[in-house]
């Protein structure tokens, strides 16, 4: 499979279309889009969990693996959907979540009734000599890394929310669950699978106190024992298929490690999600402030992961926005005088890199965060534990203001079908109030808009030029303040990308080697152009690839 000719599209099915009119998208909504979905001419669809789950994490909090969630439809809805879509030549790719299930499953629920197989399929430890927690460790979603185990004296490791017990892959019972699962989705003729934190399933088996946050990480992420099990999964399950497609969701990851991960020899993954990029507008690291991205940090670490990865033979997935991000345009475009052009600029700055592009829902219509006024709109834990916090330290304007840029429901609002009450998503209240669909929708978009056609664009030069999807990777104007470019190279073809960042014009020096003749492959202004000139003048946001 070549890797660098697909394009995955995200649904995140509670969020994409309502069609019993419940509030929540299901799966029978789905298959009512599939005509639009064809229409971008993506080939596969990576879907966030749809499977039982009590919902304290948006559905990563899985109680049943192989069964369907009533709320999103049936087995039979599933086997119907996937069939569909294979006739588009739409492949499906699931979300496993195998660092840690829900505490309503099976497994959790046998072992707290103290049966001990399943009591080892999980971290359980007892308090210190003094009474106090196993270790120090801190929750990712706040608060310590531990729950009570029951009445048992005993407590259970959680990175995340406490409903979600971290699962011991020490335990070959545990590695064997998980190939059994995707086995089974295999046979259900699945061929796509998206891991979500995997590279921390390598925790060890003596759990020590930390020294500081930077270090508490490198304790149970990255660790040497995580290829074994990827390997080892690789073997038992979607290894055994040539066509299948993988990606890791690798949590504060190195280049090294993923290089590992995603190369072919390795026998490991297809390709890895870093999100390093997504966090040059944090301010000292710090996710929930309000600071502007910090463009020269971001070229830099998309140029380190571009040539890196390159160098080593690793793949990545390329993306600016998922489900736990709020929207790429508001964060590094201009939502509000230069909308297209912006999102343009993102989406060429991406589909044009070394990698496999995904395009969240949404991101074709050029959404941006909801307009919310208060902390009512917002429904996810992590939002509302955040504000909790920021409130003892600022104003709750302040606070608010932080977690309204910052928040995972702003991209998890129903997508914008029309400029209906509810956009179109439901005609009852949906679980998250969409905003702006009066401006911001498909039926707008597909009849008079640009963004939507210039992603069809960009995913059919993918597919048609060589020099894009196989092509080597090396940065240009690497010191300049506002414009970020790279050449691709494949034999003798070269394709020079230009991105400018910002709403104000600026002028560039095209370096000597690439004056030279050729034509302009995309454009998000139109322009045409038969030679690159010495000096090029990039309009507010323009995106311009020249081949040679």
């Amino acid at each position: 499979m070549n890797l660098g000719k697909k394009v995955v599209y995200q649904i995140y099915p509670k969020s994409f279309y309502d069609s019993n009119n419940d509030g929540l998208g299901d799966i029978r909504g789905i298959i009512e889009k599939i005509d639009y979905l064809a229409k971008l001419n993506i080939d596969f669809i990576w879907f966030n969990p749809f499977f039982v789950s009590p919902q304290y994490d948006n559905g990563y909090d899985i109680a049943d693996y192989r069964k369907i969630d009533p709320k999103f439809g049936t087995m039979e809805d599933f086997e119907e959907l996937s069939a569909k879509l294979k006739e588009h030549n739409i492949g499906i790719m699931l979300d496993m979540v195998f660092n840690h299930c829900s505490t309503e499953h099976e497994w959790f629920k046998k072992a707290l009734a103290g049966d001990p197989k399943y009591q080892a399929y999980f971290y359980l430890r007892d308090p210190k000599p003094d009474g106090s927690l196993p270790n120090n460790w801190q929750s990712k979603f706040g608060g310590p890394a531990w729950a009570k185990f029951g009445d048992t004296g005993k407590y259970y490791l959680h990175l995340y929310a406490p409903q979600q017990a971290d699962l011991d892959w020490h335990n070959p019972d545990v590695r064997q669950e998980a190939f059994d699962i995707v086995n089974f989705w295999r046979s259900k003729g699945v061929s796509g699978f998206r891991f979500d934190v995997l590279n921390v399933i390598g925790k060890d088996t003596v759990l020590v106190d930390s020294t500081d946050p930077v270090e508490e990480k490198k304790l149970y992420t990255d660790t040497p024992v995580v290829q074994e099990y990827i390997k080892e999964l690789n073997a038992n399950s979607f290894g055994q298929d040539a066509e299948s497609i993988t990606v890791g969701e690798m949590s504060s990851t190195t280049i090294e490690n993923s290089i590992k991960y995603s190369n072919p020899d390795e026998h490991e993954l297809s390709m890895v999600f870093s999100f390093h990029h997504l966090k040059v507008d944090y301010d000292n690291g710090e996710k929930w402030s309000l600071v502007p991205f910090d463009f020269k940090k971001l070229k830099q670490i998309m140029f380190d992961w571009q040539s890196g990865m390159d160098k080593g033979n690793g793949w990545q997935a390329l993306f600016w926005n998922n489900h736990d991000q709020p929207w790429a345009l508001n964060r590094f475009g201009d939502p509000v005088h230069y909308r297209e052009k912006s999102a343009e600029m993102l989406a060429t700055t991406t589909h044009l890199l070394r990698g496999t592009p995904y395009i969240y829902m949404g991101e074709e219509l050029g959404m941006v965060d909801p307009s919310y006024k208060s902390m009512d709109n917002y429904v996810d834990i992590e939002a509302i534990n955040a504000y909790d916090e920021l409130v003892k330290t600022h104003t709750p304007e302040e606070a608010f203001k932080i977690v309204h840029s910052k928040a995972r429901d702003n991209s998890r609002t129903p997508m914008h079908w029309d400029d209906s009450e509810y956009a179109g998503f439901s005609q009852s209240k949906p679980w998250l109030i969409p905003t702006d669909q009066d401006e911001i929708n498909a039926e707008k978009e597909l009849a008079s808009g640009e963004i939507f056609d210039y992603y069809q664009k960009l995913i059919k030069l993918r597919k048609s030029e060589d020099v894009i999807s196989d092509g080597h990777f090396s940065p240009l104007l690497e010191d300049d303040d506002q414009v970020f470019a790279y050449l691709r190279t494949l034999n003798d073809e070269k394709l020079a990308v230009f991105n400018n960042f910002y709403g104000k014009e600026t002028e560039i020096d095209v370096p000597a080697d690439l004056q030279a003749s050729g034509h302009v492959l995309i454009s998000n202004y139109g322009r045409q152009l038969d030679s690159l000139p010495a000096k090029l003048t990039l309009k507010p946001y323009e995106s311009l690839a020249f081949k040679f």
